[in-house]
């Protein structure tokens, strides 16, 4: 397959599966409703943040709020799609990393340019074990590109040191 096809359709699919889950929840959840859909351990529940991570940078003034929230993400990301497009020496796990990475972060700044916040509904509570915040599946996709790029980077890494 066309290296660029792949690249598009990776970052395409990425995009559009976070979408149309905000779409669905936006569709079928009252803002703040909430739904066991594993007990009380994983649970869906619409809300909309207006800041990043968090929730963090909410109560930014206006113009603070656009540059770090919208601009800057969206600049970064566009550098990313022109780094993995010239690039053509990144291993192909790398390549899904970050288009995973670019896809889910595209789908919540499409988010804050449209809705002024992002829609989150995903939140998991493995009883002091683990708990999370509310979140989106492209906080999943940015989550995964980033072990994976990490895990393949650490894998490559002993292999490299062995052949040395």
């Amino acid at each position: 397959m066309n290296r660029n096809l792949f690249i598009s359709l990776i970052i395409i699919f990425n995009l559009a599966i976070d979408q149309l889950s905000k779409i669905w929840v936006r569709a079928n959840f009252i803002y703040g409703e909430s739904k066991e859909i594993i007990g009380d351990k994983f649970i869906m529940q619409y809300v909309e943040n207006k800041g990043a991570f968090l929730g963090m940078g909410s109560d930014m003034n206006p113009t603070l709020h656009f540059i770090t929230l919208k601009l800057l993400p969206l600049l970064v990301l566009l550098y990313v799609i022109y780094y993995i497009v010239k690039t053509k020496s990144l291993d192909k796990m790398s390549l899904i990393a970050f288009c995973c990475i670019v896809g889910g972060g595209l789908a919540n700044v499409i988010d804050r340019f449209l809705f002024s916040s992002v829609t989150d509904f995903f939140f998991i509570d493995l009883g002091g074990i683990f708990k999370t915040g509310i979140f989106n599946v492209a906080d999943v996709a940015v989550t995964t590109g980033m072990f994976i790029l990490v895990f393949n980077n650490f894998i490559f890494n002993k292999k490299s040191k062995k052949e040395a």
